[in-house]
């Protein structure tokens, strides 16, 4: 007898009977989205620059990539956490290093990366907008990371607002037309039609 051999084995969950449905505030994972043609230069400080690019919407929302890139390389590899992850160093205010980032939709309302979400329940939407950090990564002096945008934008200007004191970067703003996003969210593609998740 071996030795794993007297470990049991887990049993075999039986197969759930229905797909789980993801939440409707979720980024579609049986989806592509509409992709934006537009790039956007968010901020220039004198030793960064912050840029949107990326964007591809969903029938109930919107992803971009937020690109830094900086004049002198990061040599300490500390700049993705300090910058990205709050949670890193949990400071209230956040530190300098933490670059701000916010969205503003034509109506007013509006989300930023400075707010903790409370447990967001599947089965209810929240009070929009959402701003929410996906993945991301790079190293020396470009660095990229994803966020998710719930919902959609209203008709009208859609506002990107960021500010890092760090690097010099005072509150800046760049606008893009919402309806841009709004049509490339009629492109989105569905990857199983058929899959009552699809949504």
């Amino acid at each position: 007898m071996s030795f794993f051999d007297r470990f049991p084995r887990p049993a075999v969950p039986e197969p759930e009977s229905a797909p789980s449905r993801q939440p409707g505030w979720a980024r579609p994972d049986d989806a592509l989205g509409g992709l934006v043609a537009k790039e956007i230069i968010l901020a220039r400080g004198s030793d960064a620059v912050v840029a949107v690019s990326g964007i591809a919407a969903y029938p109930n929302g919107f992803a971009f990539t937020l690109t830094v890139v900086l004049r002198q390389e990061d040599r300490r590899g500390e700049l993705f956490n300090q910058a990205f992850h709050r949670d890193f160093y949990d400071e209230d205010p956040p530190s300098p290093g933490f670059l701000r980032l916010g969205v503003q939709f034509a109506d007013g309302a509006a989300a930023s990366n400075l707010g903790r979400h409370p447990h967001l329940d599947p089965s209810a939407d929240p009070v929009g907008p959402l701003l929410m950090h996906g993945s991301g990564g790079g190293g020396g002096r470009r660095y990229e990371t994803s966020y998710w945008v719930w919902p959609l934008p209203p008709p009208g200007p859609m506002t990107f607002v960021c500010e890092w004191p760090a690097h010099a970067i005072g509150e800046s703003r760049a606008e893009v037309d919402a309806e841009l996003i709004r049509d490339a969210a009629t492109r989105s593609v569905s990857l199983l039609p058929d899959d009552e998740q699809t949504g």
